[in-house]
């Protein structure tokens, strides 16, 4: 029996080793490489924080598939996530790693660049502050503006809390009253400041106009 299997021994090993490159081959036939520049997202950031810095915006990823296949994959076809569920005040570091990826089930990830990223979250703060309408243009000649009344007068913004320091009033978009002797009610949108979240989008500004003399 041992006689047998070692009988022909050199050309066996060569049929394997020729198996085995042939099925090298067969395998990667076909198969493309790209790098893909993909924005960086962020889910579940606790309640009470808010994220007020990070030091990267695209992660590059190397990705590798069947040609026919891969050569239609955008970076809109991929996410890359970091979960913050567990974050706290402050400053920390997060690895990126392929459970963060959600991709087409044909490409397969070889590179991530950066691997980690670190993130900034700062205790969200909120306030309360006037709304101020913002009025352009006068009315037609002889009338006045006799009255100008918003609803609601105070509205609540969210932000970090050195945003939201700054904010003591918060416009409307601009009202053109120009040639107007009637009253004018309007919803009109807010001008939130930059960095920061209010509780209502719109509020209502009567504006009462009036004849001179009456």
């Amino acid at each position: 029996m041992k006689q047998l299997f070692l009988k022909n021994l050199g050309l066996k090993i060569v049929a394997v080793l020729f198996s085995i490159v042939l099925w090298i081959i067969a395998t990667h036939r076909g198969l493309s490489e790209m790098v893909l520049d993909v924005p960086l997202e962020f889910k579940n950031i606790p309640p009470g924080l808010v994220l007020v810095n990070y030091d990267i915006k695209k992660v590059s990823l190397g990705v590798k598939g069947q040609e026919r296949l891969i050569r239609n994959v955008r970076p809109a076809n991929i996410r890359v996530y970091v979960d913050l569920s567990k974050a706290k005040k402050g400053e920390g570091m997060y690895v990126i790693s392929k459970e963060n990826l959600k991709l087409p089930r044909w490409v397969t990830v070889t590179n991530i660049d950066p691997s980690s990223v670190k993130v900034a979250l700062e205790k969200l703060v909120s306030k309360t502050v006037q709304v101020k309408p913002v009025i352009v243009g006068d009315p037609e000649k002889g009338f006045y503006i006799k009255l100008i009344d918003v609803n609601p007068q105070t509205i609540v913004i969210e932000g970090k809390s050195s945003d939201v320091k700054r904010v003591s009033s918060i416009r409307t978009e601009h009202i053109d009253i120009t040639g107007y002797k009637e009253n004018v009610t309007q919803d009109v949108k807010l001008e939130t400041p930059e960095n920061t979240k209010a509780k209502v989008e719109y509020v209502k500004v009567k504006i009462v106009i009036a004849k001179r003399g009456i």
